[in-house]
């Protein structure tokens, strides 16, 4: 199979699927596009909690010892914070969804506005921060075939749908983040011709499982966790498992 093709795929589900929701959004009361939102929030919590468990990994523990994962995710996420604070991740992001609804749409209502760049950004970090967007886009690379992405994708092509009834077409500009996340992912796994050790994807997907509690938590309106600005954090794992197995 062709790399690239499990993320050309996804790009489409998510098209489709957002095309699809923001059609229905319209015949759907305030009411019934927030029950959808809950809804939404509690199954990422649940996709959250899966991916966040892997703090408790086998091949993790082997690696840098029995202590030492918890320290590694905290450490991640208080590191990877910072520099994303710093950086302004979760401005920018918001930016970017902003030019994107002043391009794509002809509406300048201030409350559309706000759905649109909320659609975007949440979308976005759904799409693009679980464990089968960086194996599956990895392996995609590597030539091992797009399997996880084409799975990936029909799970994104049915969120896409709940996400756009809810919040619009700014979730069909999420499509543009897949395509560059997942894209350059593809090249780094071209690139590195193997994948990523066990123990080192073990302490990424638990600190993409935290992220994930934290659209969750958006999604619930319980709290508005700047997301964006921890995604350094999934740079940072790995690089820590590393200098805590030198230790070790």
């Amino acid at each position: 199979m062709i790399p690239g093709i499990g993320t050309a795929v996804n790009v489409v589900t998510v098209l489709l699927g957002s095309g699809t929701g923001a059609v229905l959004g319209n015949r759907l009361s305030t009411r019934t596009r927030d029950v959808v939102t809950d809804a939404l929030g509690l199954v990422t919590l649940l996709i959250a909690g899966t991916s966040a468990i892997a703090v408790l990994d086998p091949a993790l523990a082997r690696e840098v010892g029995t202590s030492a994962p918890m320290l590694i995710v905290l450490g991640s996420l208080l590191i990877g914070g910072i520099a994303g604070s710093l950086l302004r991740l979760e401005q920018r992001v918001e930016e970017f969804g902003g030019w994107l609804q002043s391009r794509l749409s002809s509406q300048t209502d201030n409350a559309e506005r706000h759905r649109f760049i909320e659609g975007f950004v949440t979308a976005s970090l759904l799409f693009c921060t679980g464990p089968l967007t960086i194996l599956g886009s990895l392996n995609d690379g590597l030539g091992n075939g797009a399997d996880q992405l084409l799975l990936k994708s029909v799970l994104d092509g049915f969120a896409a749908i709940a996400f756009a009834a809810s919040f619009g077409w700014g979730v069909a500009a999420s499509a543009l983040t897949v395509l560059t996340v997942q894209g350059s992912l593809t090249v780094v796994g071209f690139v590195l011709g193997d994948v990523m050790p066990d123990a080192h994807l073990a302490a990424l997907t638990a600190t993409g499982g935290l992220l994930l509690v934290g659209v969750g938590l958006r999604l619930l309106r319980i709290r508005e966790i700047p997301v964006a600005d921890l995604l350094p954090a999934l740079l940072v794992a790995p690089v820590l498992v590393q200098l805590a197995a030198l230790a070790h």
